[in-house]
């Protein structure tokens, strides 16, 4: 069986890795790409074909793996010099050793420089991998040093075939709605199938619903539906994070820094998702509007969007979509005060229809 068994698709992706376990090409790796598309589990099976343990791995407790995360918002210099450190010990049990930085994407401007040094002439020993969501954060001498693994969104078959392994019990039409509107990310899928998250998307959509059909819409209570949505998912998330820091030796401090990073993050990732399901509404109101229904993502609410289609609200729908892409955008590049911006989002789709 390949060593990347467990990662959906991505042949490219693979074909790399697996002529790094031949010898082939550099000892330092960057895996990017989209967020739930494989990269981590990539990363991992990488280490544990190099180091021959798979469940010592997984657990992180194989001596010669060393792993680097964030600590807050960003992976600081103290962690990449501690890496350094570590980079000039031996093996202690075989012949490798391997070092994962996870979100390298977050590396502060110093840690950054610090590890150039160590991708410069690591030694023969070591293999480096990085896993970053995005490469532009990374500076180009950092990627020029680096064997270059690009990972792709995944094709809604491979998430529809993930999905059905997960929730058998879903009918055909359910998993291929939940399919389409992951957009390609086993993340999302993940998120969608939750219970309490299904009941969250459905309180989404009818706000989305409710900006044209509705003309007592209150866009402070639409919003607080987003934001309902992304304090429980970075609630979960905390929960989650406390029970992994568990017995890992960090100060006090690193470890509130690292449960908050995990909850922020829940918290900007659900409402980023949030974003991307009311656009695609918008779209599929358009997509059925002109007679496209083959490419609309929440096919499970097809007959609704076929009625506010009939009603005239297609129109107006391309431009609620634009506006919630620009709020998209803006949401993803500043810090923004969520309750306040997420209320004039709602007033200006309330406008679109108008």
């Amino acid at each position: 069986m390949s060593a990347f068994a467990a990662v959906p698709e991505q042949p490219e992706a693979k074909r790399l890795l697996t002529g790094a376990l031949g010898g082939e090409g550099a000892h330092a790796f960057l895996l990017h790409g989209p967020a739930g598309v494989g990269k981590r589990t990539a990363a991992f099976a990488l280490a544990a074909a190099l180091l021959g343990d798979e469940r010592r791995v997984y657990a992180r407790t194989h001596a010669d793996l060393v792993v680097v995360e964030p600590l807050g918002e960003m992976i600081r210099i103290d962690r990449i010099r501690a890496l350094h450190h570590d980079l000039h010990m031996r093996p202690f049990e075989g012949d490798r050793r391997v070092y994962l930085v996870l979100d390298a994407h977050l590396l502060g401007d110093e840690a950054a420089d610090a590890l150039l040094k160590d991708l410069e002439e690591p030694p023969a020993y070591a293999s480096i991998v990085l896993v970053a969501n995005e490469l532009g954060p990374l500076p180009e001498t950092i990627r020029s040093r680096c064997q270059l693994v690009p990972f792709r969104r995944l094709s809604d078959d491979a998430v529809k075939a993930w999905i059905v392994a997960q929730e058998p019990g879903l009918d055909d039409e359910q998993a291929t709605a939940v399919a389409r509107v992951a957009a390609g990310r086993l993340d999302r899928a993940r998120r969608l199938l939750d219970p309490a998250a299904r009941e969250r998307r459905t309180a989404l959509l009818d706000a989305a619903r409710a900006v044209y059909a509705d003309d007592a819409i209150d866009p402070a209570a639409a919003a607080a539906i987003v934001l309902e949505a992304a304090r429980a998912r970075g609630a979960a998330a905390r929960e989650r994070e406390e029970a992994a820091v568990q017995g890992l030796d960090l100060t006090e401090r690193e470890r509130e820094q690292r449960i908050r990073r995990a909850e922020r993050g829940a918290e900007r990732e659900e409402i980023l998702a949030s974003l991307d399901e009311l656009a695609a509404w918008y779209r599929d109101l358009v997509a059925v509007a002109v007679g496209a229904e083959r490419t609309v993502l929440h096919a499970d609410r097809l007959a609704e969007l076929r009625r506010d289609a009939g009603a005239g609200h297609g129109v107006a729908a391309a431009t609620a979509a634009e506006v919630v892409r620009e709020s998209w955008r803006v949401a993803e590049e500043l810090n923004v005060n969520a309750q306040l911006w997420l209320e004039a989002l709602f007033v200006r789709l309330c406008r679109a229809f108008a």
